[in-house]
Formats: structure tokens, sequence, C-alpha cells
């Protein structure tokens, strides 16, 4: 069982998921993360896909369903949230009656006839306990990453943690394109330093390669001479 202030661990997620499944809502307390409810007791009434938030533990605390996560609830112990057995009023014991006091020329006490005073300040109502504000949870963030090594362009996208697609390879042109589009010099200074060496490294191969077939050219040329 976990301890108030150490949140649930993941046998006892488990445990609150089995739970869930047999009909019945397991009692949980709120821990010091969980704001000024800490020390109060909730029915936990679902758990939600935790790779979606990590807040996917829904508790019911008086009339609100509220998400929290892990940390901010702990395994409530035996009999927490049940009232306390009122106390039995006692037996009222009847008075004996005194006796009557046989009394000669006993003055009379003054009968005060001031009216009692009431206090007009009016008695501030409780204040209510501030129930922890619950954000509604947004979509994942979307990450598109363009990146450039070994002579290859590649673009790889990821929401959240998960991979929506792995890096692939692009054209040069294509991610020129991409780079136009953030409006960042240092940026476009980078790339066109990148498409220029690769281009001087082109154009090289190419001269290469045109050299080496007029030397072949030439050298067939002579075998045909030859027959």
């Amino acid at each position: 069982m976990g301890a108030a202030g150490q949140g649930l661990s993941t046998d006892e997620v488990q445990n609150i998921r089995e739970s869930l499944a047999a009909g019945r809502k397991p009692k949980v307390v709120f821990t010091a993360s969980a704001g000024q409810i800490a020390g109060q007791v909730g029915q936990v009434v679902e758990l939600t896909d935790p790779a979606v938030s990590d807040e996917f533990v829904v508790v019911r605390f008086g009339r609100d369903e509220l998400p929290f996560s892990p940390a901010d609830v702990a395994v409530a112990p035996r009999g927490a949230g049940r009232k306390a057995t009122e106390p039995q009023p006692e037996p009222q014991v009847e008075a004996t009656p005194a006796e009557p006091e046989f009394v000669l020329d006993r003055p009379r006490e003054p009968v005060s006839r001031e009216e009692p005073k009431v206090d007009a300040k009016p008695t501030p109502a409780p204040a209510r306990r501030p129930v922890k504000a619950v954000k509604p949870k947004g979509p994942a963030g979307l990450t598109v990453t363009l990146a450039y090594a070994d002579g290859e362009w590649t673009v790889a996208a990821q929401q959240g943690s998960k991979s929506l697609a792995k890096p692939y390879v692009v054209k040069p042109a294509e991610a020129l394109r991409m780079v136009a589009l953030v409006d960042v010099p240092g940026v476009h200074e980078a790339v066109e330093q990148i498409m220029g060496a690769e281009r001087a490294e082109a154009e090289q191969q190419a001269e290469k390669l045109r050299a080496e077939l007029a030397e072949i050219e030439a050298r067939l040329a002579e075998l045909r001479e030859a027959r």
C-alpha cells in the first residue's frame, strides 16, 4: 500500500485497473503534490490512456470527476472516508425539586429591564477549500525535423513521444523549398553553403567522368581503326 506522500506505484495502478474492471471504485487519498486538497479522500472512476496524458487517474471528489497523475494520489488506508459514529446523548437526570424556602421580610431584588445586546456583526461563512484547477489537455505537440547528414537531406515527424514518420530522404530542391519558409537569415546562409559545397563536388565529379569518357572514346576509336 502506497504512503500518502509517495503516490501510486506501477503495481498499485495495475491493481486499480483490475478493480475497475471488476466493477469496484477504489478509494484514494490525495498526496501533497495535489495541492490544498491533500489528505482528502476520493474514488477512482476511470483510468485513461497514460500515453495521451500524465494525468490519467480520474478521481471523483465531491461532485467533480477530475484527472490526476499517479503522484497526486495514493491508496487510501482502510476505513478512510467513513463517517465517525455519533456519540450517544447522555441520559438526563431529573433534578430533585428543592424544598420551598421559608423567608420572612426578604427584600425583593429589582428586575433588570435591560434588553439583551445583539451582536450586529454577521458570522462569516466557513471558507471553502479551493479545488485544484485542472486545465484541459490539448493535443500533443507536433515536431517536423529537416536534417542534413552524409550528403543527404531527410525529413522526420513526431507528435509527443509517438513517431509519425521515420526519417526519409528528400531531394535538395525540396529541402531548399522547406527552408525558404523559415525567415531566419542564419539558416538560409547555412543551407546555401551546404548546397554550394555539394554543387562544387558534383561539378568536379562530372569533369572527372567527362575526362574518363573522352579517354575511353579515344581508345575505342583507335581500336576501330586497327581493324
